[in-house]
């Protein structure tokens, strides 16, 4: 075990004008730090990004229940999709003194100096789902495989269009992609685009809009408004004699924005049916959009496992054990190569949702 009375002293005494924590959370208290740290009375920070994804309640919520189970205090704070107070979050729990740190990034270059401050006082810290990049204080990364959620996206696109069977169109696709703050974005557009850039340079897929790069397509924090809004732009400007056969979506918020706009468009009738729309997380939402005919497909990730995997890394790593990995290659935050464990996400469509209720993920109730 090892002793951080002193590094803590010293990020208490820095933080001392440190501002109050501002979002809800969960803490408990008692046990030395002696008692504390390795075993039962630890205390874990779990920083997530918002409370308006369904998903990001979920992961917290699933931290919490695997940290508990072992024997763990928990912290349990979200950002709510600002940087800055997610920095402020991260500072006040190392300095109340935490004994490791799980952190979903909401800008994952904005955490530099906050990881210098738990590196000196000796916490280590877990990357959850999108990878904190450009310092060397990160321990290691749990997440899916995020080019191959882009691959399952790109390949349904190909396979529902017939274009591994031959089909030459020409059929128009638009393109979409998460977050330019997010490292996971790059990976899910990139799994996204090498399925279908040989149909792109072919023909057999168009842009009509020209929009073919990362950069061009971005939707800031992943917001289905800013999706909306996009997609209205482009109906508009690139639609008004043509019409859309495919959107690659990355997440299930985003296609959801993307879904309102080809409606008002009067996409959904027999006369002018809905395109294929992909997405990512198995948002209730979505799933009743998918089992309803609108969405087509997402992609399940299974975010029990993702935090049974960050409660093990942190298990181990207090424990001065190497916790599990399968990924020591990938993941290159810019400073160094941050060992990972990768899950395996699932295509879902309406072939197949009912794996949604087997698994225990919904009750056939929540799906009516």
């Amino acid at each position: 075990m090892r002793n951080r009375r002193a590094a803590l002293a010293a990020i208490a005494s820095a933080a001392s004008l440190a501002l109050t924590l501002t979002a809800c959370g969960q803490s408990s208290e008692g046990g030395s730090e002696d008692d504390k740290k390795g075993g039962e009375g630890a205390t874990i920070g779990v920083a997530m990004p918002t409370k308006s994804s369904e998903r990001w309640i979920s992961d917290g919520a699933n931290v919490v229940k695997e940290l508990k189970g072992k024997g763990y205090k928990t912290k349990l704070v979200y950002g709510e999709d600002d940087p800055d107070q997610q920095v402020s979050q991260i500072e006040n729990m190392i300095t109340q003194g935490v004994d490791a740190l799980i952190v979903a990034a909401i800008d994952n270059k904005s955490l530099n100096n906050v990881m210098q401050q738990a590196k000196d006082a000796d916490i280590p810290v877990i990357s959850y789902d999108r990878l904190i990049l450009g310092t060397e204080n990160v321990d290691y990364y749990a997440s899916f495989d995020n080019e191959k959620v882009g691959e399952l996206q790109g390949g349904y696109i190909a396979e529902k269009l017939g274009l591994k069977e031959g089909k030459k169109g020409p059929f128009n696709i638009e393109l979409f992609a998460g977050s330019n703050d997010d490292n996971n974005t790059r990976y899910f557009f990139q799994g996204a685009m090498n399925v279908l850039k040989p149909y792109l340079d072919k023909g057999q897929l168009v842009v009509r809009s020209k929009q073919t790069d990362l950069n061009q397509v971005t939707t800031l924090r992943w917001d289905g408004g800013t999706a909306q809004k996009r997609m209205d732009d482009l109906l508009t400007s690139s639609y008004r004699s043509a019409k859309v056969d495919a959107v690659l979506s990355p997440y299930d918020g985003i296609s959801i924005g993307i879904l309102s706009s080809l409606k008002s468009d009067g996409y959904g009738s027999a006369s002018k049916p809905m395109p294929i729309v992909t997405g990512q997380d198995a948002e209730l939402a979505s799933v009743k959009s998918i089992i309803a005919g609108e969405q087509t497909q997402t992609v399940y990730k299974d975010l029990r496992k993702l935090a049974k995997v960050a409660s093990n890394m942190v298990e181990a790593t207090l424990n001065d054990k190497k916790p599990e990995t399968n990924d020591t290659k990938s993941y290159d935050n810019g400073t160094k190569v941050v060992p990972a464990y990768l899950l395996q996400p699932v295509s879902v469509d309406k072939s197949n949702y009912t794996t949604l209720v087997e698994d225990g993920t919904y009750s056939e109730s929540d799906l009516k």
